[in-house]
């Protein structure tokens, strides 16, 4: 593993920045994930941010990349931080959700196996270097549809979970000062659910739009995570203080339900009636489906009280398809 470190801060913390390596190609190319650390002369807590895992998810990256700038400028009072900003680089080169040599979703590979598929072989070595350093949380960063807010998810809790560690979970989200959304089911084999299966406290940020690097989602995605940095104690809290996102009034911190129901049962052309942060009632109209001649097809009502994640990226409706995801109240 070549790296390359820079001279400590004034705070005494040492940056390194290393590869991982993955895989060799056909003509012998070595195929790496890039892999960032940042280290104090205290010991302390352990904190990994990961992101990249679909490769059309690239703020990230970014947001990364920035919380480093900002170690090296301010440094860590103890501990650890480490991150993997591109865990999906054959991705990320072709904008593709998935991995594109096995057409495999590297967030439904976790923890992996050293002898299965592509992407479980990968899973399973950015699996093994993460559990290795005992972390203290594991921060997981993705992007949603084009039109969304950002949020914070945490994993329904499992049969064999112990309940304790969920709070523990749920405790980082809320400090994360985004809006947090429970899933309502298990997906065993994404990187937070099988890190909580093996006793290592994780959590999703949703931190807007694919594709491309919003500039506001950045910021709120980096002040995200220096919250999180401060509860644990890593790092000094920022001048202007603990981050909020700005939610309407209504919005309290309860954690909501995700859903994305209602599904159209026509085809046609979407238009929304509800946009993205707006607080809905259980029956409200939030948007309706026209044909190609623009007469009415369907009108759909919220299913319960919350508030409006996102739209679905496209506004052509089919049968049985999401067009817009809420988080809704228990």
């Amino acid at each position: 593993m070549s790296s390359t470190e820079t001279p400590a801060t004034m705070a005494g913390t040492r940056i390194r920045h290393s590869f991982l390596k993955v895989l060799t190609g056909s003509d012998l190319s070595r195929r790496r994930l890039p892999l960032m650390q940042a280290h104090a002369d205290a010991s302390g807590p352990v904190l990994w941010l990961t992101a990249c895992a679909h490769g059309d998810e690239v703020g990230g990256i970014v947001i990364i990349q920035e919380i480093f700038k900002r170690l090296q400028r301010n440094g860590l009072l103890c501990g650890s931080v480490y991150a993997f900003p591109l865990m999906n680089p054959l991705g990320f080169e072709t904008a593709s959700r998935s991995i594109p040599f096995s057409d495999e979703d590297l967030n439904r590979s976790f923890p992996g196996n050293e002898r299965g598929s592509l992407g479980e072989r990968i899973a399973a070595q950015i699996f093994n270097r993460i559990t290795e350093t005992e972390p203290t949380l594991v921060v997981d960063l993705h992007n949603d549809w084009i039109r969304s807010i950002p949020y914070a998810v945490i994993d329904p809790i499992g049969a064999q979970t112990a309940a304790p560690l969920h709070q523990t979970v749920t405790d980082h989200a809320s400090t994360s000062g985004l809006l947090v959304i429970r899933e309502n089911e298990i997906v065993h084999n994404t990187l937070s659910y099988s890190l909580i299966a093996h006793g290592i406290p994780a959590l999703t940020l949703e931190m807007g739009e694919s594709y491309v690097v919003n500039e506001r989602n950045i910021d709120i995605g980096v002040r995200s995570v220096w919250n999180l940095l401060t509860r644990l104690g890593l790092t000094q809290p920022e001048p202007q203080g603990e981050f909020r996102y700005p939610l309407p009034d209504t919005i309290n911190g309860d954690i909501y339900h995700y859903t994305d129901k209602p599904w159209s049962s026509t085809s046609g052309i979407i238009r929304f009636l509800a946009r993205p942060g707006d607080v809905v009632r259980a029956n409200q109209p939030i948007a309706r489906i026209y044909n190609a001649f623009g007469k009415p097809q369907e009108t759909l009502n919220a299913t319960a009280d919350g508030i409006v994640l996102g739209h679905a990226d496209s506004s052509v409706a089919f049968p049985g398809i999401p067009i817009m995801a809420f988080g809704v109240k228990p």
